[in-house]
């Protein structure tokens, strides 16, 4: 018989269910990829739990019935829902503290502070209501934390055997609000830990302090949040806590980012046909108001507008190529400073730079079809997906070595690296983009090597299991 491994995967988000950001690709992804690993040896029994936000999606929920979680003197009543996604059992909670607030996340610390709390404590005592039992709470982001750090509080004080806590790291410096009081509430005591002072109320660095493995969203960043300058505070601890540290990419859906069969794009090619690839840049052209010219490297940004991902650099870089030969969309929205900047620069020069100030995933998908470089000068990047997508629709990256850039591109091989978060760093790697570009076989094989890249879910859920094989012994 197999060894049976039961893990319950939190998340704040889940692609199809409900997406904001990269979050939602990886919790909807990454469950499914570790069932799929299920074999003689090992079963994984993954179960997905989300909150009920009002904004989700989904057809076929049953009701599972209505428990309580105590909060001081009284109770705060829990909805429990089921669904399934590709077989898999997809749980949602629902309550008072997840109705206030009608998004995903607020602008309003304290609502979500009560929201995730409430919905960590209440998925940890969803397991007695199902008759089932995990063998590893696997939490995402400080949204989630506090399920790894309710779950160590509850065997110390229940006795319960143990359960091993891992925490998925996505974005080090967004670590919570503080929840001492609305733990207190709920009757959680915060222990005495190494943490810093100022951290030891907060859902982040509770959640790490109490799990069994710790993983980063690349091994880059793994190594990166235990410096000064990547570890937000945290870097004394985190040294600390090394041998527990590690780095696992995440992936892509191969099977929706598909050149072959994309239903968002005007032709379809693949690595064999890549001379089919061509008419997608001219229909991109057109579609742009730009010169229709398969001579004129077109440069992409598809980007939140956020200094974390160094669009400004682009910007500059941009600008100080005007005597350069190219031609640049870019698309995104955030910041408005940084939306400001990119339509001055559409204004500078209108024949050479389109802007796209919006959120749109088939222009999107059209782009990395039909782009020929897509710019990445990110200041850090923990993971990264738009250079992994871009690599496998024939788009070369141009990527700043940071985080899972810097694991994810070969400069010179799949695409090209500049170390500095500086402009003329940017330019420079930019400029010998455009002089490969000129060499038409050089250019085919940095785009075969692109797309030969295995960027699947499955290489990142191996690893998971390994790691959840390693904790349950």
């Amino acid at each position: 018989m197999p060894k049976t491994i039961n893990v319950l995967f939190l998340a704040a988000e889940a692609d199809p269910f409900v997406k904001v950001g990269g979050l939602g690709d990886v919790a909807g992804s990454l469950p499914r990829a570790l069932r799929a690993l299920s074999n003689d040896d090992v079963k994984l029994d993954v179960r997905l739990v989300l909150p009920y936000h009002p904004v989700v999606k989904a057809d076929d929920l049953k009701p599972l019935g209505m428990f309580s979680i105590p909060r001081g003197d009284s109770e705060v009543g829990v909805e429990a829902f089921e669904s399934t996604l590709n077989g898999m059992p997809v749980y949602f909670i629902n309550g008072d503290p997840i109705r206030a607030n009608g998004s995903v996340y607020s602008l309003d610390s304290k609502l979500d502070a009560e929201k995730y709390t409430f919905f960590s404590l209440a998925a940890l005592a969803l397991q007695s209501q199902i008759n089932w039992q995990a063998d590893v709470v696997h939490a995402n982001d400080w949204h989630t934390a506090l399920s790894v750090y309710g779950s160590l509080t509850k065997r110390w004080e229940e006795g319960a055997k143990h359960v091993a806590g891992v925490i998925t790291l996505h974005n080090l410096p967004f670590m919570g609000p503080d929840i001492s009081a609305i733990l207190e509430g709920y009757g959680i005591k915060l222990a005495q830990t190494d943490l810093p002072d100022w951290a030891r109320v907060m859902p982040l660095p509770l959640g790490l302090w109490a799990s069994d493995a710790i993983v980063a969203v690349s091994p880059t960043y793994g190594s990166e949040i235990l410096t000064h300058e990547y570890g937000c505070g945290l870097g004394e601890f985190l040294q600390i806590r090394r041998e527990t540290i590690s780095g696992v990419l995440n992936g892509i859906d191969v099977a929706s980012f598909n050149p072959a069969d994309d239903t968002a794009l005007g032709v379809n090619f693949d690595i064999d046909s890549l001379e089919k690839r061509a008419a997608n840049k001219g229909l991109l052209q057109d579609r742009l108001g730009l010169k229709r010219d398969p001579e004129i490297p077109l440069l992409a940004i598809v980007s939140r507008m956020d200094v974390q991902k160094g669009v400004d650099l682009a910007f500059t870089a941009l600008k100080s190529m005007k005597s350069v030969d190219f031609q640049a969309i870019i698309l995104g929205t955030g910041d408005p400073k940084l939306e400001e900047a990119a339509r001055s620069l559409n204004n500078l020069f209108p024949e050479k730079i389109k802007v796209e100030l919006r959120y749109d995933a088939g222009l999107a998908r059209q782009i990395y079809a039909g782009a020929d470089m897509l710019l990445m000068p990110s200041r850090y990047e923990p993971c990264g997906l738009s250079q992994m997508i871009a690599m496998r629709y024939g788009c070369v990256p141009v990527v700043r070595a940071a985080g899972g850039l810097n694991d994810t591109v070969k400069h010179n091989e799949t695409g090209f690296v500049f170390q500095k978060a500086h402009h003329m760093s940017l330019m420079a790697a930019v400029k010998a983009g455009i002089k490969a570009f000129s060499d038409k076989d050089q250019w085919k094989k940095l785009q075969q090597a692109g797309m030969a890249q295995d960027f699947s879910w499955e290489n990142s859920a191996r690893k998971y299991l390994e790691l959840y094989q390693s904790l349950v012994k």
